[in-house]
């Protein structure tokens, strides 16, 4: 059998941080894998029976992205089959649709010869996830800091923290087009300004390293976490224990309904399980922050 043109890695990623709605995002060390390979028409196959109810034909996001991005560009794209092994749990906060996107991107840049700038990248994910705190995240790893508008894209990327994670999932997904119904359409002025400073408090003490302030302020979020957190079970017990324990901070993990937790670096396996142990209903796992974004990771010779 021929082997894979190519194979793309993507990493989970985080979003939010509390107050960093919809502007600041984490990639994860839980990773998806495409394989791509040269085929008759376009298919996918998925490993896995939480991924086994997604189409698998060119109505596949991957799909969708990578024929999106060539028609951006005026170009024909072959069909290739794609083989997807992925970690990440689907539907439960940690960008699974953000990751397809990026795998698309990278996939259509790898057959097309585009050699696009991450940037580049970054604007077509946003464009097509409709937000660009997951997208450019999976896209470029570490912390990711963004303005998007339909007009302009501005990032700023923080090089990978020194910190663990621990992810708490719960058994059922969550479609992030339910939570974000949850959200009022407006703020109070002064509520939206305080919003605001723990948004610029946090995202400058992750820029300095000062882990311990940046947890305080992932918790004074004022524009979703208050709206969400009814559908997350034992949410204000588990943040109370995770002050207990001298976590750094929790939240919810992109519109939910898994919580992300920051932890002294080292801790994070210790942690998880103490979470597990406490809150048998979430399941607990122990990252680090991802360094790279999507990026082609083994590529073989053409015939």
């Amino acid at each position: 059998m021929e082997g894979p043109l190519f194979t793309v890695v993507v990493p989970a990623t985080t979003a939010n941080l509390g107050p960093g709605y919809d502007s600041v995002g984490m990639a994860l060390s839980l990773y998806m894998t495409v394989s791509v390979a040269p085929a008759d028409k376009w298919s996918v196959q998925y490993e896995g029976d939480e991924y086994a109810k997604l189409t698998t034909g060119s109505n596949n996001l991957i799909v969708r992205t990578v024929l999106n991005v060539a028609e951006r560009f005026g170009k024909e794209v072959a069909p290739h089959s794609l083989h997807v092994v992925s970690d990440i749990p689907l539907g439960k906060g940690l960008g699974s649709s953000a990751t397809a996107i990026a795998a698309g991107i990278v996939i259509a840049d790898g057959l097309l010869g585009l050699d696009l700038q991450p940037v580049e990248k970054a604007r077509i994910g946003s464009e097509l996830e409709g937000h660009s705190d997951n997208v450019t995240a999976a896209l470029l790893g570490g912390i990711t800091i963004t303005y998007f508008t339909r007009e302009e894209l501005e990032i700023i990327q923080l090089p990978p923290p020194a910190i663990g994670a621990v992810i708490l999932v719960p058994p059922k997904a969550l479609r992030t087009e339910e939570s974000r119904g949850l959200l009022p359409k407006q703020l109070p002025h002064s509520e939206a300004a305080s919003g605001g400073a723990a948004s610029s408090m946090m995202t400058t003490a992750m820029a300095i390293g000062d882990w311990e302030l940046a947890g305080r302020m992932m918790e004074k979020d004022v524009f979703h976490e208050s709206y969400r957190k009814k559908l997350l079970p034992e949410f204000d017990e588990i943040r109370a224990y995770c002050h207990e324990i001298g976590a750094y901070g929790m939240t919810i993990s992109g519109a939910g309904p898994s919580l992300f937790v920051a932890v002294e670096e080292g801790t994070e396996e210790e942690v998880a399980e103490k979470l597990k142990r406490k809150f048998p209903y979430y399941e607990g796992f122990a990252l680090q922050t991802a360094a790279s974004g999507a990026n082609i990771q083994t590529k073989n010779a053409q015939p």
